[in-house]
């Protein structure tokens, strides 16, 4: 990335959710069937005029999503607007039975600079478990064939969890036959009851780091993690290391050629009603694409400037020496525990100033530790 890239008044990443329609069961008992529309779907003037308000943003990035963005209509007229105004858009496709080959070459030819599917199992079992789709398995693999061999770049989501986690090395042993982009890791944030068992612990992420790391010095294509904003400092320590330098050196510098996004931060969603969110995963409205320009509501939203300022950071997150890299998750955050700017449960790392207060505490005579400040026991807790 440019070094002038300035994430608070450009994003990173725009992505729009073009639907969200439930799926219903077909005669032949495929998932294809459409739905109705949402009443306020934007429809394709609307999605039209939000496309051009994209582009006066010039995000590098303009993606497509959606309960399955092929069932509108108009899909491809939209792929070609803003393939036309220079977006290179990209699409996450959902493996119904409108992906097909012929969809694919149409996608490819309607100027789609990339397709993302979503394989969360190396195997047919389990991917049809995970995904509730019955044949899911096959027919991503048929899309990721049919996406090479008219080279149009594909890249593969992965939600991460405890359901898979162990899986990971297999599930890249099979992507690993087709010509990829990236493999997206996403790292659960529980959007319903009961989902938070399935998330890792803070140390659990921490060894599925060190794999991700051995992983991608292994491969051509890049491997990304989503809502593991830590990653960034797990990777700066293995530099440090690889130089002969201790892993809690300074690791505050950044990550060169990376930007540190964040929910809001780089980044935002855009809902199939016009809502604009810091994130998919983080349902706080900051306007409405109907009501103000994209531009105004990324760069001058009370929301969205709250969360790009990490002084709002608190608990760990807040004494971190990574926090302008990292931040935390804050969709997580606000999932567990209500809050959004406390720190992120699944890092486990110790900041500096933490370790020196825990070390201060340590030495301190009996009397004197409880004669310490309350705040100061703040600072040390987990």
């Amino acid at each position: 990335m440019n070094s002038g890239f300035d994430i608070n008044k450009t994003p990173l990443i725009v992505i729009w959710e073009a639907n969200r329609t439930p799926d219903v069961n077909s005669p032949d008992g495929s998932v294809s069937c459409q739905a109705e529309r949402h009443s306020l779907e934007l429809n394709t003037e609307e999605a039209e005029k939000l496309i051009a308000d994209v582009a006066d943003l010039r995000p590098p990035i303009f993606g497509f999503n959606g309960s399955d963005p092929l069932k509108r209509s108009d899909i491809y007229q939209l792929i070609e607007s803003a393939a036309y105004r220079q977006l290179h858009p990209a699409l996450s496709a959902q493996v119904t039975a409108l992906i097909t080959s012929d969809a694919v070459l149409k996608l490819k030819k309607a100027g789609l600079s990339r397709l993302s599917l979503s394989l969360d199992g190396p195997t047919q079992e389990l991917q049809d478990d995970l995904s509730g789709v019955p044949g899911s398995f096959s027919r991503t693999m048929a899309a990721m064939s049919w996406a090479n061999r008219c080279l149009l770049p594909t890249q593969v989501n992965t939600i991460v969890n405890r359901r898979n986690v162990n899986e990971l090395e297999n599930i890249l042993h099979v992507i690993s036959s087709f010509r990829l982009a990236m493999w997206n890791l996403v790292f659960q944030i529980p959007t319903a009851r009961g989902e938070d068992r399935d998330l890792l612990s803070s140390v659990e992420c921490e060894q599925v780091f060190a794999r991700i790391y051995r992983m991608s010095q292994k491969v051509q294509f890049k491997i990304k993690t989503t809502e593991a904003q830590h990653y960034r400092r797990y990777v700066l320590q293995q530099r440090a290391r690889s130089r002969g330098k201790s892993g809690d050196g300074d690791i505050s510098e950044g990550i060169p050629g990376i930007l540190p996004i964040n929910e809001a931060k780089g980044f935002v969603f855009i809902s199939h009603t016009g809502d604009v969110y810091p994130s998919p995963f983080l349902p706080l409205s900051a306007g409405n694409v109907r009501d103000a320009s994209l531009a105004d509501i990324y760069r001058n939203s009370e929301l969205f400037q709250k969360l790009r300022d990490t002084g709002n950071l608190e608990g760990k997150c807040g004494n971190c020496e990574c926090r302008e890299i990292c931040g935390g998750s804050r969709a997580r955050v606000y999932a567990m525990t209500g809050e959004l700017f406390g720190e992120d449960p699944s890092c486990i790392y110790q900041p500096k100033r933490v370790k020196s207060a825990n070390a201060k505490m340590k030495r301190l005579p009996e009397v004197e530790r409880a004669a310490e400040p309350e705040a100061d026991s703040n600072i040390v807790s987990q």
